[in-house]
């Protein structure tokens, strides 16, 4: 019997596909300031790569360019209200960032809208508000901020007009300490007293999943640059009612169903082209949508574990500098997201930032983080409980998430350390 021999097949190596959620950075410098703006995911860059030879206008166009722009837009508009859980007649219109969805919003207030917020917030959602808003301390726990809303808005019912509109604005997560918000709680008083809120996401949506229909809020806004897609979109998602019946954000093509001769002839469409006039930001949205397809298929309780156990690392040797003071709006324990902001006695916290630069290359962020009343409050706050007087005016913040490792922790918290070997600048 003759036995043939049959060539073994060479076996391929498969390739490794990279993590979409994995993220770009530059070698040798470590990256301790994600909750200004976050890196660039691989999602988001092989996203935009993938469509930069097919980009055309948007809703504009006939050509196979121009439809599969506008077809890929839409579906960004449909992905990232699928990963904050939008209801089915919820607006998703996309913006800049954070600042421009809450500025929107402020613009489409109905008339003699009480908007209620607290002394915490970022900028972004204290200065847009009209004026007769009505700004309540920063409470000292979760518990607090619902018993402080549920006072205030009584208090509303009892003096304003039946039927005046009223919104709460409120952080999800805080950009100065970390600290997560208790929104479902918040948004059941509001409803109960006939309120509506807003929740600022832009720190929480990195760091955890956001559900508007769970969370039972009217509108949330969120920045891309923060989700790991730096490309200029942020996107604004609520109840239609009001966003249709207000003027158009921006007045322009892509707003309107019709314009006649008369200097005032206008129709303005409804829906979210409402408020995007002007040729959208085609790149900006199919980043932002890609990240969060990427998040959606990844193990988020899984990625917050990881995380929490960095945070804990970084707070606890923190905590083990005898000149480090960390800032905080409620209990060491509460829940937060991968945030710290902290000061060093004796030390300008720029002079800090820029040793850690200069010496060890890494990037914290100085200052009062947009957030002044807030920040300057815990400053002081700082001092009575460490019972130092030599802390400075700004503080430091570290910040971490995607690609953040222990290495680099280990790192900030040893370049920290040697600060005490150096000579004092006072």
């Amino acid at each position: 019997m003759t036995v043939t021999l049959v060539p073994a097949i060479p076996t391929l190596p498969v390739p490794v596909r990279p993590d979409p959620l994995g993220v770009l950075g530059v070698p040798g410098e470590i990256n301790l300031d994600h909750a200004a703006s976050a890196p660039c995911a691989r999602a988001a860059a092989d996203a935009v790569a993938e469509l930069l030879p097919w980009y055309a206008s948007v809703h504009r166009g006939a050509g196979a360019l121009s439809r599969r722009c506008t077809l890929a837009y839409e579906r960004a508009r449909q992905t990232v209200a699928d990963f904050v859980g939008a209801r089915p007649t919820d607006h998703v219109i996309f913006t800049r960032n954070t600042t421009d969805a809450v500025n929107l919003l402020a613009r489409a207030l109905p008339a003699g809208t009480t908007v209620v917020t607290f002394g915490g917030e970022h900028h972004a959602n204290l200065l847009p508000w009209p004026r007769g808003s009505v700004r309540l301390p920063v409470p000292d726990s979760p518990a607090g901020a619902v018993r402080s809303l549920s006072l205030a808005l009584a208090e509303l019912a009892r003096d304003a007009r039946p039927g005046r509109p009223v919104l709460v604005a409120v952080t999800g997560a805080s950009n100065v300490t970390g600290e997560c918000w208790p929104v479902a709680e918040l948004a059941r008083v509001a409803h109960r007293y006939g309120a509506r809120v807003l929740v600022d996401a832009a720190q929480l949506a990195p760091h955890a999943p956001v559900d508007v229909a769970t969370l039972d809020v009217d509108y949330l806004a969120l920045s891309g640059h923060k989700l790991y897609a730096p490309f200029g979109a942020g996107v604004l998602v609520g109840r239609a009612d009001w966003l249709d019946a207000a003027a158009p954000y921006l007045a322009g093509g892509g707003a309107t169903g019709h314009v006649g001769a008369a200097t005032h002839e206008v129709r303005w469409v409804t829906g979210p082209a409402r408020h995007e006039g002007g040729t959208p930001n085609l790149l900006g949205a199919v980043a932002l949508a890609a990240v969060c397809a990427a998040f959606t298929a990844a193990d988020r309780t899984a990625q917050h574990a990881r995380e929490q156990a960095l945070l804990s690392r970084l707070r606890s040797g923190l905590a083990a500098l005898p000149d480090v003071v960390e800032l905080r709006t409620f209990g060491p324990d509460s829940p937060r997201v991968g945030i710290v902001s902290f000061v060093v006695a004796g030390w300008d916290s720029a002079e800090v930032a820029a040793h850690l630069a200069a010496r060890h290359r890494i990037g914290v962020r100085d200052g009062l983080f947009c957030a002044h009343p807030l920040t300057r409050r815990l400053l002081t706050e700082a001092a009575a409980r460490s019972a130092r007087t030599d802390l400075p005016p700004t503080a430091l913040r570290a910040s971490l998430g995607l690609g953040t490792t222990a290495h680099e922790i280990d790192t900030l918290l040893t370049a920290l350390a040697t600060l005490a070997t150096l000579p004092h600048p006072r």
